[in-house]
Parts: structure tokens; C-alpha cells; sequence
């Protein structure tokens, strides 16, 4: 009886209990603000024709139709060819990048090098990191000519900050233990990093070059667009020569052999991180006990 009134009690102190409204959200309100805000005098400080966007869906519609019912494939052998050069260009950009980058990232690296080192190196790499590719192109044409010699050059400049970086990030999150245990067997510096830190290290930096290769494919085409060579090239003079079925072909081979180097690169990164399928051992967990086992031959 006595634990029913209680009950009852409570009840009634929480009907008449009253919540407290909840304050005012000055933070959601500013940064809504400041978002808007920022979109409203972004779109009226460009000079931009905005009227134009209702018309862009049917222009749009109208160069699709053009490039893609007009298609020779006598067109094909060109539009591999340059495509090729494209790739060529982004995989010799990024091996420049990995070669420079490499030894950048171990004096980039705060559980490698000293203090002075880190901050230098760091403030190097970025440098290349706050200029794209394109920029560095247009600066590169008058000093090598138009061609892929300037877009290679400027894809490898652009990507060593972007690589160095991220390189020295995986270098400092390595396990510590091998690196100790090397250093109570007396190994030096150099030796510490050869033979504890690297082979650590190196399936996830290889695993992002490729991922950079990825990137660059596509910086190599646009980079065609001023002159750098490649599909970009073609794309591009065909287009403003309105050759659309040249244009269409270009632009069908650019996105498929993409999609195809993506697919096998996404493979080869996979199968270096996880590492290789021994097939030999294999745990068993059982519910009192560990098992190693040895698959039947």
C-alpha cells in the first residue's frame, strides 16, 4: 500500500514537473548563417551569366547527341593511342613523385628525425601541394615546349607534397616494437629504418602510389587541354574544330580505360595491404580451445 502511494506520488511530481525549454543554438544559427551566407556572395561576386543555366541541360543534350551518334571507329586506333600517352605521362609522374617524395617522408617523419628536420621538410612538401598540376603545366610549357615532357614534369612536382606527406603519416604510425627490438641488438640509425621501419611501412606507401597513379590519370588528360599532350590533346581539337564523332570516340575511350586501371589498380592496392593468402595455416577457434591446423593435402 505504502509503495503504491509512493509510486503515485512520483507520478504526480513528474506531470507537474515542467521541462526546461532549450536554449537558444547561438553556434547552428552562425554557421547557417555564415554558410548561406558565403553561397549568396560567392554566386553575385563571380561574373557569371547565371541566366544561362536553364538552357544548359539541352545544349548539354545536344553536344552528347552530336559526339555520340556520329561515332567512326576508324577513330579508335588514335583515341587508344593518345589514351596511352596519357597514361604513360601519369605513371612516369608518379614514379618521379615516389622517388622524390621517399627519402622526404623519413625527414618528414617526428619519430624518425629530429625537430628542425620534421619542420623543414613538412613546410617543402607543402609548397607542391598548395600549387595543382595545371598551374604548374602552364609555368612548365614555355621552359620544355607543349608535349608530355611538361606534363610529366608537372604531375611528378604536384604529387611529390601530396605523396611525402601522407608518406610521412603512415612512417610515424608504424609499430614501435621492431624498431626497439633493433635498437637493443645494437643496429644503428640506418639500420633501424632499413630493417624495422621500412619493410613496415612499404606495403601501405606502394599501396598509395598506385592510388596516386589513379589521380593522375585524370590530372594527365586535363593537363592535354593546354597543351601537355595526350587524350587531353585530342579532346580538346577536336572539340574546337566541332569534329564530335573524333570528340565522342576520345571521350568514350578516356572513361573506360579509366574505369578498367581503377578496377585493376583497386585489386593490386587490395591485395598488397592484406598481403599474401599463405593457405597453409589457418586458426580454428573452438569454444575451449585454439587450434592451429594444417589444411589436409
Amino acid at each position: 500500500m505504502s509503495r503504491t502511494r509512493t509510486q503515485t506520488a512520483s507520478e504526480a511530481r513528474f506531470e507537474r514537473a515542467v521541462r526546461p525549454e532549450k536554449p537558444f543554438n547561438w553556434f547552428r544559427l552562425i554557421v547557417t548563417v555564415a554558410v548561406v551566407g558565403g553561397f549568396l556572395g560567392a554566386a553575385v561576386s563571380v561574373d557569371a551569366r547565371w541566366d544561362r543555366l536553364p538552357d544548359a541541360p539541352g545544349e548539354l543534350w545536344n553536344i552528347a547527341r552530336l559526339m555520340f551518334t556520329d561515332l567512326d571507329l576508324a577513330d579508335l586506333p588514335q583515341a587508344l593511342e593518345s589514351m596511352w600517352e596519357s597514361v604513360a605521362i601519369a605513371w612516369l609522374g608518379t614514379m618521379i613523385a615516389a622517388v622524390l617524395s621517399f627519402p622526404l617522408a623519413f625527414l618528414a617523419a617526428q619519430n624518425i628525425s629530429g625537430r628542425g628536420s620534421v619542420v623543414v621538410t613538412r613546410q617543402l612538401l607543402n609548397i607542391p601541394r598548395a600549387i595543382p598540376e595545371i598551374i604548374f603545366a602552364v609555368a612548365l610549357i614555355p621552359i620544355f615546349g607543349l608535349g608530355p615532357l611538361a606534363g610529366t614534369i608537372a604531375i611528378g612536382l604536384s604529387s611529390t607534397g601530396t605523396i611525402g606527406k601522407l608518406s610521412a603519416e603512415i612512417i610515424e604510425g608504424c609499430d614501435r616494437g621492431p624498431v626497439e627490438a633493433a635498437d637493443a641488438a645494437g643496429g644503428s640509425k640506418a639500420q633501424r629504418v632499413r630493417w624495422a621501419v621500412i619493410p613496415q611501412v612499404m606495403p601501405e606507401i606502394i599501396a598509395f602510389w598506385l592510388y596516386r597513379f589513379e589521380i593522375n590519370i585524370r590530372a594527365s588528360a586535363v593537363l592535354g587541354v593546354v597543351g601537355a599532350g595526350g587524350i587531353g590533346t585530342m579532346l580538346q581539337q577536336n572539340i574546337e574544330f566541332r569534329n564530335w564523332g573524333t570528340a565522342g570516340m576520345a571521350l568514350i575511350v578516356v572513361v573506360l580505360v579509366t574505369i578498367l586501371i581503377d578496377t585493376i589498380s583497386g585489386a593490386v592496392r587490395r591485395r598488397i595491404i592484406r598481403g599474401p593468402k599463405s593457405g597453409h595455416d589457418k586458426i580454428i577457434l573452438d569454444p575451449e580451445k585454439v587450434i592451429l591446423a594444417r589444411p589436409s593435402r
